[in-house]
């Protein structure tokens, strides 16, 4: 069931928001195991055989967490106790996302034919999410422990699927509080608002404008085509629009439909192609994902605390990882490793005598900074977006311009790719360049909708408001939604998950 299908939108989100808040005026921990089941109703309509699986993961996490918090032992015994936990969670992830992957790349078990097991959705969500609660509870820093609170911080559905990895400190108070049962007609309306937005993204920008010409190019690039510098780089610049369109689309649609709900989620995603170097792009891309890898891999790791050099090390194995935890492949760890040595030579330059700060930098200088990292930034996509070590290397070929240019009565010839056609040239070029100025420039959903309070780093308190200000909000929100979602539903007959899903 995606958030962009007609069964989601004009069934199951209507019913489990109507039935959350009439059970809720009466009972909040009904309402609670609602709004469980139904999340748990939404994981298995993928495949009902994963929800054993997410069930009982859930179950041997929370049993693990109880005990940890629980237990008077020792803490070398404690200690074994997360480790093995940990270990159960990471191989449970291993067997079904990377067996093929290990088997391949040792000889001694390249002969073993190993059945290919079917990646569950969401699995690397829940289970870092589960890790992240197992190591809290460790540090004393996890104090609720309701199993339906528990549940429901896992299988929330608006995060289920594709994040944001979340603290228990972030949820699981929030469905403590009574005030989410009974709803609120501005938090309604800047849900329905944001939701909107990112569906429209989502739907209109990533789905029917960019993924064509992305899909295309790198069709060619997989079947040995050599493509000329123009054609390459709208390829490349076309998938990073396609992944940038999809996963924000995705992170406002978890926010606004959270919001319906009065839970606020964690901003995952803050324009990170306004970012002005490696490590802002990394404070501002899949923000709960860069925090889960630094507080507990890096950090772990030493952090910086050993020195430059180790510092650099536990930059590049962390980043290695993480390009790892994104797919089963060697692209993807070419992926992050290009970006591991992004970073170092940012800290880097940052330590060079005489480099001024990004603050004190002109213009143009910045403007320099901008152009170099979202170029740096487009060729590692390349690894990210491509089948194959084969495929990426022909595309970064083009892109360096080893096959040719591609003169301006080239732009406007069909290329093929697939069985499909695709109308490259001039308007993809100047679309995809109005495109780039647009996410350099404009504010993004957060910043419009900030007044508001639609995220957990705004606060949850108390809104005191006037009653005038609210159905202003809620009239305006309601004709700007209803107009982004006529635009979106209507191109519901081409329907494609989220990228995030496979990862």
């Amino acid at each position: 069931m995606l958030f962009n299908s007609y069964v989601f939108v004009f069934l199951f989100l209507p019913v489990t928001f109507a039935v959350f808040f009439a059970i809720g005026r009466y009972n909040a921990r009904a309402a609670a195991v609602w709004l469980l089941l139904a999340s748990l109703f939404f994981y298995a309509w993928w495949k009902p055989a994963n929800l054993l699986l997410l069930l009982s993961s859930i179950l041997f996490n929370y049993t693990v967490g109880v005990e940890l918090a629980r237990t008077r032992l020792g803490d070398a015994y404690r200690k074994r106790m997360l480790v093995t936990a940990i270990a159960v969670n990471l191989g449970l992830l291993a067997c079904f996302k990377y067996s093929a992957f290990i088997a391949t790349g040792f000889a001694p078990l390249a002969a073993l034919e190993l059945p290919e097991l079917a990646l569950p959705l969401g699995i690397s969500f829940f289970t870092f999410t589960q890790i992240a609660f197992l190591v809290d509870v460790y540090r004393h820093q996890a104090r609720d422990y309701s199993p339906v609170h528990y549940g429901l911080f896992v299988t929330y559905f608006p995060h289920l699927i594709a994040g944001p990895i979340l603290h228990h400190r972030e949820r699981m108070p929030q469905f403590a509080r009574p005030a989410i049962y009974r709803p609120h007609a501005a938090d309604i309306a800047s849900g329905l608002t944001i939701f909107a937005i990112g569906l429209c993204k989502k739907v209109i920008v990533a789905d029917w404008i960019v993924a064509p010409h992305a899909n295309a190019v790198f069709g060619v690039a997989a079947q040995d085509g050599a493509l000329p510098l123009v054609d390459a780089w709208v390829g490349a610049i076309a998938f990073g629009m396609q992944i940038y369109f999809d996963f924000s689309g995705y992170s406002d649609m978890a926010i606004g439909l959270s919001l319906l709900f009065g839970i606020r989620l964690p901003v995952n995603f803050n324009s990170p192609y306004k970012a002005e170097n490696i490590i802002d792009f990394w404070r501002r891309w899949h923000m709960t994902l860069s925090r889960f890898l630094r507080d507990y891999l890096y950090f772990p790791l030493g952090g910086n605390r050993h020195g430059r050099l180790a510092r650099y090390r536990n930059l590049l194995v962390t980043m290695v990882l993480g390009g790892l935890w994104h797919g089963a492949g060697w692209h993807f760890v070419i992926w992050g490793g290009l970006h591991g040595i992004y970073l170092v030579v940012n800290h880097l330059h940052r330590e060079w005598p005489g480099t001024s700060s990004a603050k004190r930098a002109g213009r143009a200088r910045r403007l320099l900074n901008w152009l170099t990292t979202f170029v740096a930034v487009t060729m590692a996509w390349v690894f990210f977006r491509a089948d194959s070590f084969g495929t990426a290397l022909l595309l970064i070929q083009g892109m360096l311009g080893l096959h040719g240019f591609g003169w301006p009565a080239q732009w406007w010839s069909t290329v093929g790719a697939r069985g499909e056609s695709y109308q490259g040239g001039l308007a993809a070029v100047c679309a995809l360049v109005a495109l780039v100025a647009f996410v350099r420039v404009a504010p993004n959903t957060q910043q419009i909708m900030g007044r508001f309070n639609p995220v957990l780093a705004d606060g949850a308190a108390a809104d005191d408001r006037p009653r005038w200000y609210h159905w202003r909000l809620t009239a305006f929100s309601a004709l700007a939604a209803a107009m982004l979602l006529a635009v979106s539903i209507a191109r519901f007959n081409d329907v494609t998950p989220f990228l995030y899903f496979q990862f």
